[in-house]
């Protein structure tokens, strides 16, 4: 978690209110987080004007709201967006994935899964599950992006957390050329439809397309 902030701030979406009040508890029982909005809507979080870190959303609300359109509220707050949710449907969650959330998690996991979770997307890291991977192995949409074993080598390097400067010197390029073929991986992932403008975007599409291995924590 970033050192600048004292406590992050988290905001909860469930609309079954003993289901929130029970995230509450155990969120404000972490160290080093608290909840300072929760809502059965998205619209009324926002509406709390409460500056947040971390969004947790459940994936099926009862106002029909649909994810895709949760998720661009909620970016208005935070980039950082975590669902958590009982619904099993495989679209629901290809939705919430494809709309830029950081992760799926089952309100079955454990409690230290859940805020180990929320650590990771406070600081903007991706936590893939197994429903991440099941839903990338149900789409066949992903495998749209042909790219040579060039890009996929600096693709890996860059994704996996090197910075150009380091992939540079492993690949044998300068860093420009480094930032060239970058930018072209990003340009052919936005013209199927996929955008990877940030390194963690780009991190979601290697796991995708199974260029980088899933976390071991998160395989079953």
């Amino acid at each position: 978690m970033d050192e600048s902030w004292e406590v992050a701030r988290i905001g909860v979406v469930e609309d079954f209110a003993t289901t929130r009040r029970g995230l509450v508890t155990i969120i404000n029982q972490a160290a080093g987080m608290s909840v300072v909005a929760d809502s059965p809507t998205v619209p009324k979080l926002v509406d709390q004007g409460a500056p947040i870190d971390l969004a947790l959303l459940d994936l099926r609300l009862s106002d029909d709201s649909t994810p895709r359109s949760n998720i661009e509220l909620l970016r208005a707050l935070t980039p950082n967006i975590l669902v958590f949710t009982s619904a099993s449907e495989p679209y629901l969650i290809r939705e919430a994935l494809t709309s830029g959330v950081l992760g799926i998690l089952r309100k079955s996991v454990g409690v230290d899964e859940l805020i180990a979770a929320i650590r990771s997307a406070i600081d903007g890291q991706v936590v893939p599950t197994m429903e991440w991977a099941t839903a990338i192995d149900s789409d066949p949409n992903l495998a749209a992006v042909e790219l040579s074993p060039r890009q996929r080598q600096i693709l890996e390097l860059y994704a996996a957390g090197e910075p150009a400067s380091r992939v540079a010197s492993i690949t044998g390029l300068s860093p420009e050329t480094v930032n060239s073929y970058v930018g072209r991986i990003k340009q052919k992932y936005s013209e199927a439809g996929r955008p990877a403008q940030t390194k963690t975007d780009l991190y979601k599409r290697a796991l995708e397309d199974g260029w980088l291995p899933m976390p071991r924590r998160f395989r079953h």
